[in-house]
């Protein structure tokens, strides 16, 4: 099935994590459910994760089978299963090699992580997936525009002080 708006383009995700999760900030996850009904979200707040020397980054310890796909080409999607309960949403960004990623905290309607992948029935099997090659799920353009606001990140106490403190969390204002 042909998803429409067509997907970002995954040159949009090969930037560095803090210049993609603001421009996130109101574009659309468009998502094909099994089936066959068609959603819509626009996300309304992103998290931006640093690389192997942010303390709060699945990369921060090295490579593990379960955070390589940070470690691609930007433009997949990393989804993982947060405490054994709630799949979160993550676009992989920058060069390969280089982990970073992006976590898509919120959707219009939907307040969580888990909610809002939940909502889409999302799972880990779109870990991996390129973003503008998958079917059944993509991230679209912007329909409006909307001021972002930046805050703390949340839920990530294990992180250092310094790192919890980074305001690398991204907010629609005025949507």
């Amino acid at each position: 099935m042909s998803l429409t708006p067509p997907a970002l383009p995954r040159e949009f995700f090969e930037r560095d994590a803090l210049d993609v999760a603001p421009e996130l900030v109101g574009c659309r996850i468009v998502r094909a459910l099994p089936g066959g009904e068609l959603r819509t979200l626009t996300i309304t707040e992103t998290e931006a994760y640093c690389g192997e020397e942010d303390t709060a980054c699945h990369a921060h310890r090295g490579r593990t089978r379960r955070n390589a796909p940070l470690y691609m080409r930007g433009g997949v999607f990393y989804v993982y299963l947060c405490y054994g309960v709630h799949w979160l949403l993550n676009a992989v960004t920058g060069e390969e090699g280089r982990p970073q990623g992006v976590l898509i905290r919120a959707c219009e309607g939907f307040p969580g992580p888990g909610r809002l992948t939940r909502a889409l029935d999302i799972g880990g099997e779109f870990t991996g997936l390129a973003v503008d090659g998958c079917e059944g799920l993509r991230f679209a353009a912007r329909e409006r525009d909307c001021a972002v606001l930046t805050a703390r990140r949340v839920g990530i106490g294990y992180a250092s002080e310094a790192d919890q403190a980074r305001p690398w969390r991204f907010i629609a204002s005025g949507l």
